[in-house]
C-alpha cells in the first residue's frame, strides 16, 4: 500500500450535477439509476435536441453574493458553489486558514465557450457596443480557478487544467502532486463545465459523437450496452478537498477515501479516437497501481469513463478485461448524468470516493444484463452493496489524454 508519507486524503466533496444540486441529492439521483436526459428548449433547432441539465437552483443555492455573479462565466459560478460545499464538508473555514498554504486547481474542457457563442451573436446583431465588458473573464479557462481563489481567499499555487474530457481528473492529479511536493497544505480541486449550447452540441453531433435517440432522450445514454449510439451532452461541477493524510488526522478528520495513486499517459494516436485496445491507457492504469503499491487483483471496483459511444466503450472494456481479468464491479455515471466533458473526471472521482465510503456501487442507467455488450461485471438496475477497498476512476480525453485515479479506503 501507499506509504503514509505519500498518502492524500479526500476530506470534502462538493457536487452540482443533473442528478441534483449538492452532494447528497446527486448521490441519491445516481443510486436511482435513471437518466437525467430530457428535451432541451435551447436546442430546439438542433438535430439532437436533448441534454442533461442541472436542475433549477433555488435563489439560495445559486447565490454568489457580493455583486460578483455578473462577471462570472457559468462554469466559474458552478466551480465556486461546488468549492464552497466541499470546503464546508471538510470542516474547514476559509476565514481562518492560512491562505498562502491553500492551492486551487480547476479543470474545464470548453470553459466559457457558451459566452463566446452568445456574445458573438450580439456583436453580429448590434455591433461592439453590445459585447459584455466581462466577456474575457467569462471566457478564459483559468477563471474558474481564479474565482474560487477570490471566493476562498486562497493564495497558494493555482492552475487550470485542460485535457478535454479528462480535465477534472487532471486537476485532482495535479493537486495531489502539489500536496506531496510540499507546495500547499490544502488543495481545492476539481472540474466545472457549462457548454450545452446549440453550436457546441451541433459540433459534437456533426462528428457523430452524440446519441441520436431524439424520440427517447431518457434512454439515450447507455454505457456498455450493445445498442449504444453516442453520449448525451451535459453540464456540472465537482470540487474535492485534498489534504495530506497526517494533516487530516491531526485535526480529527476522517476522509471519504484516499487518493493513493495517479497514472497519466498519452495515446498520440488520433485527435478524437482512442488507441485500439486502450494500450496507452493501460500505461496510466498500471502507473496508478504502481504508485499505490497495489496489484491489479487488488482493485475491487472500476468507475468507468463509459461515454456510451461505440468506440470508447469497446476500447475501455478491452482495457478492463485485459488488465483486471478478475472482474471487479463496474459502474458508469454518464448513464445518469450524461457527459459533462471537462467536469466528468472530477464528478466521477467524487462518486468513487462515496462508493468506497458508503460501500455502495451505483447502477448504470439504461443497461440490463441481457443487453450488456461485454464480459464485464457491470452493476445494473439497482445499487449493489459491496465493500470497496480499492477502486479506479478512469478518464480519457480528446487529444489522447489518459488519467487514472486510484482511490482506497481511508
Amino acid at each position: 500500500m501507499t506509504s503514509r508519507q505519500s498518502a492524500v486524503s479526500i476530506t470534502g466533496l462538493g457536487l452540482i450535477t443533473p442528478a441534483g444540486v449538492g452532494r447528497e441529492p446527486t448521490w441519491e439521483g445516481i443510486l436511482r439509476g435513471r437518466s437525467a436526459a430530457a428535451t432541451d428548449p435551447e436546442l430546439k433547432d438542433c438535430p439532437v435536441d436533448f441534454s442533461c441539465r442541472i436542475p433549477a437552483m433555488t435563489p439560495e443555492q445559486a447565490r454568489i453574493g457580493g455583486g460578483k455573479a455578473w462577471r462570472m462565466g457559468h462554469f466559474s459560478r458552478l466551480a465556486v458553489l461546488a468549492a464552497r460545499e466541499a470546503v464546508a464538508d471538510a470542516g474547514l473555514d476559509a476565514a481562518r486558514w492560512d491562505g498562502t498554504r491553500v492551492a486551487v486547481v480547476i479543470g474545464s474542457g470548453l470553459a466559457g465557450a457558451a459566452h463566446l457563442e452568445e456574445q458573438t451573436l450580439r456583436h453580429h446583431q448590434g455591433g461592439p457596443e453590445l459585447v459584455s465588458p466581462a466577456l474575457v473573464p467569462m471566457l478564459i479557462p483559468n477563471m474558474a480557478a481564479g474565482e474560487v481563489l477570490l471566493d476562498l481567499g486562497a493564495h497558494g499555487p493555482s492552475l487550470a487544467t485542460e485535457t478535454a474530457c479528462a480535465s477534472g481528473a487532471s486537476a485532482l492529479a495535479t493537486a495531489r502532486h502539489l500536496l506531496l511536493a510540499g507546495l500547499c497544505d490544502i488543495a481545492v480541486a476539481g472540474g466545472a463545465e457549462a457548454a450545452v449550447t446549440p453550436v457546441i452540441t451541433s459540433g459534437f453531433q456533426r462528428m457523430g459523437a452524440l446519441s441520436a435517440r431524439t424520440g427517447d432522450p431518457g434512454a439515450a445514454s447507455r454505457p456498455f450496452a450493445a445498442d449504444r449510439d453516442g453520449f448525451v451532452i451535459s453540464e456540472g461541477a465537482a470540487v474535492l478537498v485534498l489534504e495530506r493524510e497526517a494533516d487530516a488526522r491531526a485535526r480529527g478528520r476522517r476522509a471519504y477515501a484516499r487518493l493513493a495513486g495517479v497514472g497519466l499517459s498519452s495515446d498520440a494516436h488520433h485527435p478524437t479516437a482512442p488507441a485500439p485496445g486502450g494500450v496507452h491507457a493501460e500505461v496510466a492504469l498500471r502507473a496508478a497501481l504502481a504508485e499505490a503499491d497495489l496489484r491489479a487483483a487488488d482493485v475491487d471496483h472500476v468507475n468507468a469513463h463509459g461515454t456510451s459511444t461505440p468506440l470508447n466503450d469497446l476500447t475501455e472494456a478491452e482495457l478492463i478485461g485485459r488488465v483486471l481479468p478478475h472482474r471487479p464491479s463496474v459502474t458508469a455515471p454518464k448513464g445518469v448524468l450524461g457527459h459533462s466533458l471537462g467536469a466528468a473526471g472530477a464528478i466521477e472521482a467524487a462518486l468513487t470516493a462515496l462508493t468506497i465510503h458508503r460501500s455502495t456501487v451505483p447502477p448504470i442507467a439504461n443497461l440490463t444484463a441481457d443487453n450488456l455488450a461485454f464480459d464485464l461485471d457491470c452493476v445494473t438496475e439497482r445499487p449493489r452493496t459491496q465493500r470497496v477497498r480499492a477502486a479506479v476512476s478512469q478518464s480519457f480525453g480528446f487529444g489522447g489524454h489518459n488519467v487514472v485515479l486510484l482511490l482506497t479506503e481511508d
